[in-house]
């Protein structure tokens, strides 16, 4: 969500002519993230979202733009996809693919209470359940194959606790990930980024998942796990708030049953959630691209999570 890739008005009027969307009249890009070029497009029919990708390509965008359509037809509260005059969700802008989507109502909880993260976990299984009939697959990119990319190319900028740490993590989630508790988790379309600044509130009432960018099938506990390691803390230090954490949970699994399969594996995939941001982290913030607005994130924060979630016992799933 940083501009990697800039656009004027003037851009944006040529370029928009193709959608049932009348004439751009005001467009501000989004200073937050650190993936795509986004921005806040005012039409004459509405407000929208424009997203630049930066590095997915147009064969990768039918999974996450179809899959925000079917579940928006299925009552999931996200973006809707606008597609083009001839029926195309992902158009070229300056060369590089390009998708317009309808703009959430509302703004990003970032001092969730434990109502907020209730709303989460209720409309995260709904959104689970609701895409077990997607007919595409794709994996999680940011998954083990891309951690195993990953670490020896962020190994090199680590003090010797760190690089440590993220060797022993590593070797816990290969074994763990080719057990069989493992392999009998449920699984399906997630959507692995759904941090609070991806989430829309008015007041208490949930209003939107956006930013599903980052989706791919995997299992849904992964899922949840990225949820509680952003929602359910205290910023400082890390540690899962009890009240928060239980609302989270409870509220899903109303929604979706979690099994033993699930129990038995949750403090190993809470430890997963952190390693995946620790390592994306550590590789933005050692391995930076050029943005004319780019913010990259604190790697200290998931490491602080990492090494809290592998010392404190995980609170029950259910």
């Amino acid at each position: 969500m940083a501009v990697f890739t800039p656009v004027s008005l003037d851009d944006i009027n040529q370029w928009i002519t193709q959608f049932p969307l009348g004439k751009a009249l005001a467009v501000k890009g989004i200073a937050s993230g650190i993936e795509n070029s986004n921005f806040f497009i005012t039409t004459e029919s509405g407000e929208y979202v424009l997203t630049i990708f930066e590095n997915l390509t147009f064969e990768q965008l039918p999974f996450y733009l179809n899959l925000m359509r079917h579940l928006a037809e299925r009552g999931v509260l996200v973006p809707a996809p606008i597609a083009n005059r001839d029926g195309a969700l992902t158009v070229a802008l300056h060369g590089k693919p390009a998708a317009i989507v309808s703009k959430l109502e509302g703004g990003s909880q970032m001092a969730p209470a434990p109502a907020h993260c209730a709303a989460v976990g209720a409309m995260l299984a709904k959104m689970h359940l609701a895409a077990v009939d997607f007919p595409l697959r794709q994996p999680n990119l940011r998954g083990l194959d891309w951690w195993n990319d990953t670490t020896p190319q962020v190994l090199p900028f680590l003090s010797d606790s760190n690089a440590h740490l993220l060797r022993a993590e590593m070797h816990f989630q290969e074994t763990f990930a080719s057990c069989a508790a493992y392999k009998a988790i449920p699984r399906g379309p997630v959507h692995a980024d759904l941090f609070r600044n991806n989430v829309m509130f008015v007041g208490e009432r949930l209003t939107g998942f956006f930013d599903f960018y980052f989706a791919g099938c995997d299992t849904w506990l992964f899922d949840v796990a990225v949820t509680v390691n952003d929602w359910c803390i205290d910023i400082g230090s890390g540690v899962l708030d009890p009240a928060r954490v239980r609302a989270l949970l409870d509220a899903y699994h109303t929604v979706r049953p979690f099994d033993a399969h699930e129990q038995s594996a949750w403090q190993a995939m809470l430890r997963a959630a952190a390693l995946r941001f620790w390592l994306s982290r550590l590789y933005d913030f050692y391995l930076p691209r050029e943005a004319e607005m780019l913010t990259p994130h604190d790697p200290g924060h998931f490491e602080r999570i990492l090494r809290e979630r592998i010392s404190t016992a995980a609170p029950a799933l259910f």
